[in-house]
């Protein structure tokens, strides 16, 4: 499954991994130390908006621009936002330059090690450096890395707790990702290109209609995330009682499994192809999200968020894949960026709509709507996409 990956892409994997050590603690402490220095659910929701759309902005623009002119500096910015974001965060907790680090810096976002709105630059990055019968397992091996380094910074931020010391993380993965970018380079060796098609606007507009599809499923599956996820820490907290000492190793189990899993389905993908792994692995994910808020306990509810992170998260590199595989190479860095902002936009919107319930003590109903969201995308995923697998398509 990882014979014959070039030395380039261990870099870009490991450049994820060390950014996924920040994201998972900020997943766990930020929303608990926006609560402990006096934001509203509603407010931080907002704020959670705003970094969608900022993330969202900056990822339309990005992928199709890396196609054009690279890929490096796009992935080396996000490094050097980390930097400056950290650093305002580490010396200031006054709303409006908190809030300012937290957009531009994804705080609380949970990007699984990716880097945020540069990264349809990272997927075709590593992808320009391999077959195209190998990016599902080779994303889902780059996911599941990211996951379980995320589960290592829950930890942390449950050592370190909801202080202002939590900043220093982002600063210091930010440092140890960008070195090992910049020993990357910049493009996959030159390969022969293929002929011109006989009717390149006749493919292109095949291409531009499947994407189109893919943004529309998105959004559904956005809406389901936006709802649930980035509020987590919150509704433990509110519903349980709980603190960042428990909540940190709740969320670091999410994080392992979805990481075990998503490198499980590297090998279940090429065996039995990624469309049916996605779909068969999200009905799980599924059934333990209804359940979620209905648990009695934490412990009870912890293991169905733990379950369903692992079954829908565990996904992602199946899905990147999928994606991708609907146009031909050197287009990859557009679909990425379509693939990422039909998530991100109604996955902005929602935190604020899940802030207001549960502001309005509603702390089952976002669990709900997004269950009806996602079942939704569930559902019709295969239907449109069961011919493009790029495991039965290479």
């Amino acid at each position: 499954m990882i014979r014959g990956i070039p030395a380039p892409v261990f870099r870009l994997v490991g450049a994820r991994l060390a950014r996924s050590l920040a994201q998972g603690a900020l997943v766990v402490d930020f929303a608990l130390y926006t609560r402990q220095i006096g934001w509203s659910a509603g407010l931080l929701g907002l704020i959670l908006a705003l970094a969608m759309g900022f993330n969202a902005v900056l990822t339309a623009l990005i992928g199709p621009l890396s196609d054009r002119i690279g890929r490096k500096g796009f992935v080396l910015s996000y490094e050097a936002l980390s930097l400056i974001a950290g650093g305002i965060a580490l010396v200031t907790r006054s709303t409006i330059p908190l809030a300012f680090a937290a957009i531009i810096g994804g705080f609380g976002r949970g990007a699984n090690g990716g880097a945020g709105p540069f990264a349809p630059a990272e997927q075709a990055w590593i992808t320009g450096f391999i077959g195209r019968e190998r990016m599902s397992s080779l994303l889902s091996i780059n996911t599941g890395l990211g996951f379980l380094g995320m589960a290592a910074g829950a930890i942390l931020a449950g050592l370190i707790g909801a202080t202002r010391m939590l900043f220093f993380l982002p600063i210091g993965t930010a440092l140890i990702a960008g070195a090992l970018l910049i020993a990357t380079p910049d493009h996959a060796p030159r390969r022969e290109k293929p002929s011109a098609p006989a009717d390149e606007a006749a493919t292109k507009n095949e291409e531009h209609g499947l994407l189109w599809r893919l943004a529309g499923l998105n959004l559904l599956n956005g809406v389901g995330i936006g709802l649930v996820t980035p509020l987590i820490s919150w509704w433990f907290a509110v519903k349980f009682h709980q603190g960042a000492e428990a909540i940190g190793p709740a969320l670091a189990a999410s994080f392992v499994l979805a990481g075990i899993v998503s490198l499980a389905s590297a090998g279940l993908a090429e065996r039995f192809g990624t469309i049916r792994t996605v779909v068969v692995m999200r009905l799980g994910g599924l059934a333990a999200l209804f359940a979620l808020p209905f648990m009695p306990s934490f412990a009870l509810a912890a293991a169905a968020f733990a379950v369903r992170s692992a079954f829908n998260q565990g996904t992602a590199g199946a899905r990147q894949a999928v994606a991708l595989n609907l146009v031909r190479g050197h287009r990859h860095g557009l679909a990425a960026s379509v693939n990422a902002i039909s998530v991100q936009v109604p996955r902005g919107i929602a935190p604020a709509i899940s802030g207001l319930f549960f502001d309005s003590n509603a702390l089952e109903l976002p669990f709900l709507i997004a269950g009806a969201f996602q079942g939704a995308y569930l559902l019709l995923y295969p239907l449109v996409f069961g011919r493009h697998d790029p495991t039965r398509n290479s």
